[in-house]
């Protein structure tokens, strides 16, 4: 194992790709391991203390393996056009896969990258062929405490896609937190969250009750296995205070990829969550 340094540029972040190496890797918050895909010589899995953080093909920005980003891919298709120019906060950087995805599909984004970690950050942008800032910007921080450092009304599209092992930290899913979120965001912008749960579902229900306390109009996406309890897998939840997409081209998308997935909304998600409680923060002694 081992970690070469980058130097800064003058924006401080690392200088351009290397290219990824195949390996166990030292990071800030524990150990990250690059595996290469035998499909595919450009093909990488990387992993973050053992779990499955992200998959990048090198040469194809717009192919996306996991199949909950496809799902964010195709709400967001459903919302922009290609032209638009696009204010996104990702909460979670990982490899950047979405960022990476964003930029090719939507040249004219802006996006800001919050990793907590500053070894990874460090490590991606020399692995990945990842565009420079201003398109893409990987800011080292806290994900909560960058969200509620920006300006109101500031970005157009914010995901939260962030896990501590394999949950995310309570903190990015209370009341108040998505308060935050939703000031950050413009007039009809889009929360996007990537919700990991169980087969008992139990946080994606208080997800999504305590998102809709926020935000009026909310959809759920993920595969009917995952939304019948029977596995563990990812929840999808998008929000706004404007209508969100729902039409039966984005459902044939969703229906038609490699893993199949629904999509609920109105009272469907309203009964999916009665009675879960929402979330809230500690309160202070």
């Amino acid at each position: 194992m081992g970690r070469r340094s980058a130097r800064a540029d003058a924006a401080g972040e690392p200088e351009a790709s290397s290219g990824p190496a195949e390996g166990r890797y030292e990071i800030s918050s524990g150990m990250a391991e690059l595996i290469r895909e035998p499909e595919s010589a450009d093909s990488w899995l990387l992993k973050i203390n053992g779990v499955q953080s992200s998959h990048v093909v090198v040469g194809d920005p717009l192919r996306l393996d996991f199949e909950y980003m496809r799902w964010m891919a195709a709400l967001i298709g459903s919302r922009w056009e290609s032209g638009d120019k696009l204010r996104v906060l990702h909460l979670g950087g990982g490899a950047c896969s979405m960022a990476r995805y964003l930029a090719a599909a939507y040249p004219q984004a802006r996006q800001v990258v919050v990793e907590i970690d500053a070894k990874l950050a460090e490590l991606v942008r020399r692995w990945f062929d990842i565009p420079r800032a201003p398109l893409v910007r990987i800011r080292v921080g806290e994900a909560r405490s960058v969200t509620e450092s920006l300006s109101e009304d500031s970005r157009d599209l914010l995901i939260r896609d962030v896990f501590s092992g394999s949950t995310t930290p309570e903190g990015l899913t209370t009341l108040e937190f998505t308060r935050a979120v939703r000031r950050v965001l413009s007039p009809g912008g889009v929360y996007l969250v990537n919700c990991g749960d169980t087969p008992q579902l139990a946080g994606a229900r208080e997800e999504a009750a305590t998102i809709g306390e926020v935000f009026e109009h909310l959809v759920m996406v993920a595969d009917p296995p995952m939304l019948k309890g029977r596995r563990h897998g990812n929840v999808v939840i998008a929000a706004s205070d404007e209508p969100l997409e729902t039409g039966p081209a984005l459902i044939r998308e969703l229906l038609h990829g490699a893993v199949p997935a629904q999509l609920w909304n109105g009272a469907k998600i309203a009964q999916f969550c009665r009675g879960s409680a929402i979330r809230q923060d500690p309160p202070v002694n």
